[in-house]
């Protein structure tokens, strides 16, 4: 079984290639986070996690979930890693996890995507032409991973050394306390009151008042609202008007 969670498309791109190439079923955990939905997922084949990378960890909140979900039948779980091009420290937690559920931790691999977090000036936006070569190189790595994961191998990713733990392990708390605040999104004269953004929001952060969302906190800096909006009416202080609003639909079908 392929679980996923995806906010522009990224992940769940790669979750649907792997599970036609692995002939398995496919299962977005958006919805399940935000309902709290815990019931146990069961899978005769090995679980292969999909997930994106923020701050070179694991989603704090997709983490958390996982860490709680029953998974029964087959103990074997991979991990596919999309991000930037630094995945950090990430199959190192996922591999702790695993072996605390008393699972068997089979690799990750660590998939380069086109950048998303446009809310940033330190992420530069990835331009329409490299977008187009990362996702075709992803494309290419998906039958070697398939490959290694129906042949029940391990799948390999680079040494992450001890140094960048010590500098990642404090850093990525500090990153989601202080730098994603949530006050700085609003919508423009483009918004129609739909309540797309406030359906996908993983921790249920935006809330709809007078057919306008409203952003609370904390905020996880998933960009789902601001990428998904089928209007591009969201903004995110000066930062993102002039940039490109990336979703992978605009890339792929």
């Amino acid at each position: 079984m392929i679980l996923f969670f995806s906010a522009s498309g990224n992940t769940r791109y790669i979750a649907s290639l792997l599970a036609e190439a692995l002939d398995d079923e496919c299962l977005d955990l958006n919805e399940r986070i935000r309902t709290h939905d815990y019931s146990p997922v069961c899978s005769e084949k090995p679980f292969v996690i999909c997930t994106p990378v923020y701050v070179c960890e694991m989603p704090r909140f997709l983490h958390e979930y996982i860490k709680r979900l029953p998974f029964r039948g087959n103990r074997n779980v991979y991990y596919i890693f999309t991000s930037g091009g630094y995945a950090g420290i990430a199959g190192t937690l996922a591999r702790s996890m695993t072996r605390k559920k008393d699972m068997i931790y089979k690799g990750h691999a660590e998939i380069k995507m086109p950048t998303n977090h446009i809310v940033s000036d330190a992420y530069p936006p990835t331009e329409p032409d490299e977008c187009r070569k990362r996702i075709a190189e992803a494309e290419k790595r998906i039958p070697d991973i398939a490959e290694t994961i129906m042949s029940g191998g391990k799948l390999r990713a680079r040494y992450v050394f001890l140094f960048e733990k010590l500098i990642i392990l404090p850093f990525n708390p500090i990153w989601v306390r202080y730098k994603q605040p949530s006050k700085d999104f609003y919508t423009t004269d483009k918004c129609v009151g739909c309540g797309k953004c406030s359906r996908l929001c993983p921790v249920n952060n935006i809330v709809m008042e007078n057919k306008r969302p409203v952003w609370q906190a904390p905020c996880a800096h998933c960009m789902a609202c601001i990428l998904n909006c089928p209007f591009e009416a969201i903004e995110y202080g000066n930062i993102t008007q002039k940039k490109d609003k990336y979703n992978i639909k605009k890339y792929v079908k």
